[in-house]
């Protein structure tokens, strides 16, 4: 999560939700609780979600899907606004690149928000999808947390 300060950007925090094991409806229900209790905790204004990609596995992108489904209803039903962006426009907007490397992507974060140190890769990514909807939305002429 970031605040958009005019234009200004920080960072808010991040972290995974995990879904545990078992059954797949039940570790929805995690994905949905845990994003509930961040939305609670955080109070964010909007919430930017990356597009799902097919890869080369099925199983993994209907999975991927169903994930990605659940946070946008944890959004919706928490009243937020979603925007959706593809790889491409999260890279493009970060790093200049729509092609670049994810260590890019880390490095671009990290200097934006000013982090101490490199975040994980999935965490570059959530903060890259935020970034890109601070930078191309309007939100440089007002204030609100994008998760």
């Amino acid at each position: 999560m970031i605040e958009a300060h005019g234009g200004r950007l920080q960072y808010v925090t991040s972290g995974c939700v995990k879904s545990g094991q078992g059954d797949l409806a039940i570790r929805l229900k995690a994905i949905l609780d845990g994003l509930k209790e961040v939305i609670a905790e955080h109070a964010p204004s909007e919430v930017a979600v990356e597009k799902v990609f097919v890869n080369a596995n099925p199983q993994s992108t209907l999975a991927l899907g169903q994930a990605r489904g659940t946070a946008i209803c944890a959004a919706v039903i928490a009243g937020l606004p979603v925007a959706e962006y593809t790889a491409l426009q999260v890279k493009q907007s970060v790093v200049g690149n729509g092609h670049a490397a994810k260590e890019q992507v880390q490095h671009m974060v990290r200097r934006l928000l000013a982090l101490p140190g490199e975040p994980s890769p999935d965490a570059a990514d959530a903060l890259a999808c935020a970034i890109c909807h601070a930078h191309g939305h309007g939100m440089k002429y007002r204030k609100g947390r994008i998760l």
